[in-house]
């Protein structure tokens, strides 16, 4: 099965969907999006495939996310788009794309759901 999964090593929820994936016999492709973020056309499209809201994939307690105003009232998508392009942190993850769907595993037993 062909997996990605958008992954910050330093997270504990993306290192737990990872080996939730490997524990299923799936050898996944890992994007490290800090170092390689998904361009806007793709997040907004991974957005919409998981049923997200934007504003439901933004990481509000980065501290990116006051430092920018984004927690203002008024702040819209494509305000939250930019922000996360410009600073990937502000990008919730771990989204994982198979064949099946796209999730953001938050928390990471929701990876089930698609493999």
């Amino acid at each position: 099965m062909d997996i990605t999964i958008y992954h910050n090593a330093r997270c504990g929820s993306s290192r737990n969907t990872l080996a939730a994936i490997e524990q299923a016999g799936h050898v996944p492709t890992v994007v490290d999006y800090l170092a390689n973020p998904p361009s806007r056309e793709q997040l907004r499209a991974l957005i919409a495939a998981a049923g997200l809201e934007v504003r439901d994939a933004v990481r509000s307690k980065e501290a990116a996310f006051a430092e920018l105003g984004l927690d203002q009232p008024g702040v819209d998508d494509e305000a939250l788009l930019d922000a996360m392009v410009a600073h990937p942190v502000l990008i919730n993850r771990p989204f994982v794309v198979t064949p099946k769907g796209v999730r953001l595993c938050r928390p990471f037993e929701l990876v089930h759901e698609i493999l």
